[in-house]
């Protein structure tokens, strides 16, 4: 890095060359985001509550 003057300047162009997301395209996202938390949210809810009925009858059957 010979010319910092220079690093700088490129920097600043590779800057203006970001596009950032419209507000469609984020609003998309975290949609996608919440919805596919709340299908892992409500698939590991069921999975607990099949393995508790299932624990409790094998419990109930050993003693």
């Amino acid at each position: 890095m010979r010319n910092p003057l220079k690093f700088i300047q490129e920097v600043k162009q590779e800057a203006f060359k970001i596009t950032w997301p419209t507000k469609k395209d984020t609003m998309t996202g975290a949609l996608m985001v919440f919805g596919l938390a709340s299908v892992a949210a409500l698939f590991f809810l069921l999975l607990d509550q099949i393995l508790r009925f299932l624990l409790n009858i094998i419990l109930t059957i050993n003693i």
